[in-house]
């Protein structure tokens, strides 16, 4: 059935399989990278914007693989308390999906080829890796979210790599106190997927999705997400006390805190129904690039 025949464009289910509210999660360590690259005295416009729709659409293929490949292997059904799926749905065929994700792909590939003339050829290697492992959360003969692997997958892609490479590409360099900042965006963009994850446990433990979630249980991810959330706005009095950044400026994220420590937290005590974790996944991604923009203008004065 097509997309039109449920009332939905074509264009509209795209849209909504790119999952929009997840997408700070990938605008966020790029901002941070170049902040980073700022603080170092390198900020460069050009690879800061390739860099930037090199993860967006780097990221929206991830969603759209993620998309297509839930339903192929059962995890998306009726039942589902989270947002529609535009496989599961009906709106796209899983073969629409896939060409959708073969076109971000593509556009990713294309804005960072331009990379190449900032960061050299190793930057081809960052880029497949990285087109691999989206292709690979869900898909392939070891999915790493059906293995428990995704928080590690989303640390060190969404933390590390788009991070230091974002910086690196502006400056050449990896400078030390970039390692904190690449560990609280990552801590914080695992949040996203802790929240997702133990929205739909018991769907994704019948479909055999091994999240952490599943094989740990709630309460252990509702203290991981808590442990992510302390080491996030911690960081700052690392920077500030650890590597001897100066100015204050460099604290201004932890006027944030009132947003987890109140609102998020309190939410996530009182949930009982798991749509409700619906609203709750866009806060703690709004969060994270709250926190991103006051930690980049926290470096740029640093």
């Amino acid at each position: 059935m097509s997309a039109g025949k449920l009332g939905i464009s074509k264009t509209h289910a795209f849209f909504l399989a790119a999952r929009p509210k997840t997408l700070p999660a990938a605008l966020a360590p790029v901002l941070l990278g170049s902040a980073c690259a700022f603080a170092a005295g390198g900020l460069k416009i050009i690879p800061a914007l390739l860099a930037g729709l090199f993860a967006l659409f780097s990221q929206i293929a991830c969603n759209l693989a993620n998309d297509r490949g839930d339903f192929i292997r059962g995890a998306d059904k009726s039942d589902r308390a989270g947002f529609a799926r535009a496989t599961a749905s009906g709106w796209l065929s899983p073969r629409e999906v896939a060409a959708g994700t073969a076109v971000a792909l593509a556009l990713a590939g294309l804005c960072g080829s331009g990379l190449i003339f900032y960061g050299g050829w190793e930057m081809i290697i960052v880029g497949v890796l990285s087109a691999l492992a989206c292709l690979a959360y869900t898909a392939g003969p070891f999915p790493l979210a059906y293995h428990g692997l995704g928080d590690v997958f989303v640390v060190i892609f969404f933390g590390f790599v788009a991070v230091a490479f974002t910086c690196y590409v502006q400056t050449g360099t990896f400078p030390p106190y970039m390692w904190i900042v690449a560990l609280a965006c990552g801590l914080g963009a695992d949040n996203i997927l802790l929240i997702n994850n133990i929205r739909d446990r018991e769907t994704d433990e019948r479909a055999g999705k091994r999240t952490t979630v599943v094989r740990f249980g709630e309460a252990w991810a509702k203290k991981l997400f808590k442990f992510n959330f302390a080491v996030m706005f911690l960081s700052p009095l690392v920077l500030r006390f650890g590597f001897g950044m100066e100015a204050l400026t460099v604290l201004l994220p932890m006027i944030l805190l009132p947003i987890p420590l109140g609102e998020i937290l309190k939410k996530l005590r009182e949930i009982k129904n798991p749509q409700e974790y619906n609203p709750l996944l866009a806060k703690v991604a709004g969060t994270l690039l709250l926190y991103a923009v006051a930690q980049s203008i926290g470096l740029a004065f640093s």
